[in-house]
């Protein structure tokens, strides 16, 4: 390999620091930087085409077929890479057993005004969801099942969480995505002529017999609360999965990921 690493081995480097203070949003923000960790997550980001900025690795826990792969991705982007030492990797590592892979890339902020869905979009909604694991996920099911887009609805939670990143398998930066407030979403959907199906507990359809034909956006909403009455009440179908034991609802990206993929198929079942 012709790439020469820059050498770190002080965890008190200040890049060091840097890297670690991205654990908070307002440094995120203020960089406009998120951190993708692992070559589980590197190898999507990658082919999702994430701007990535630097690439860091630790040598005693990288392997040699993961060093050849990621150091030629960083050679072929003139991609800077960094060496780091095993104590300095520790403090920006943010998982517990870390492979030694790290990278920085641009925070995958989006905005309606960049979304362009196609005729009949199937959009995913997500309501002030406050966990990151769950936003993520829902991102992977996105990807899995071709939503056109996923819309935060007054989230309290960024897509560059490096927690969303993570559960998203880096799909953050393969779907399209979008935060915004909930009337610009609400006037942003009624302009597209795509109808909203509420997903709750206390939904009067059953998932399986709600209409998934033309443009339609399916909404969950926070982990405790749900989603609000304003939401709620725009809605054209409050939808319902029956639970038969003694919890009244699944968690809220598992609910999503079962009303998405069966839109999908009632979707493609209709066009065959």
């Amino acid at each position: 390999m012709s790439v020469r690493p820059k050498l770190i081995s002080s965890a008190q480097n200040p890049e060091v620091k840097k890297i670690a203070g991205l654990k908070k949003r307002r440094e995120r923000r203020k960089s406009g930087l998120t951190v993708v960790e692992a070559g589980a997550e590197l190898r999507p980001a990658l082919a999702a085409g994430a701007r990535l900025r630097t690439l860091y690795y630790a040598p005693d826990l990288v392997d040699d077929a993961d060093r050849e792969e990621f150091l030629s991705h960083a050679e072929e982007r003139s991609l800077p890479v960094v060496e780091v030492g095993p104590e300095a990797f520790a403090k920006m590592a943010y998982r517990e057993s870390p492979d030694g892979w790290l990278a920085t890339a641009d925070l995958p902020d989006g905005d309606l005004a960049d979304i362009a869905p196609g005729p009949e979009p199937l959009v995913l909604l997500a309501e002030g969801v406050e966990k990151p694991g769950n936003l993520g996920a829902i991102l992977r099911t996105a990807d899995g099942m071709g939503a056109d887009a996923v819309i935060a609805v007054d989230s309290v939670v960024d897509w560059g969480n490096p927690n969303v990143v993570r559960a998203s398998k880096g799909m953050v930066f393969s779907v399209p995505l979008a935060s915004a407030a909930l009337e610009e979403t609400l006037a942003w959907l009624a302009e597209r002529d795509v109808r909203i199906l509420a997903a709750t507990p206390e939904g009067a359809v059953d998932y399986t017999a709600a209409d998934y034909s033309g443009g339609v956006a399916i909404a969950v909403g926070a982990e405790h609360s749900g989603l609000t009455g304003e939401l709620a009440g725009a809605a054209s179908q409050r939808i319902v999965i029956p639970m038969l034991g003694n919890a009244d609802s699944l968690n809220v990206s598992t609910s999503l990921a079962i009303i998405a993929y069966h839109a999908l198929w009632k979707r493609q079942s209709a066009r065959a």
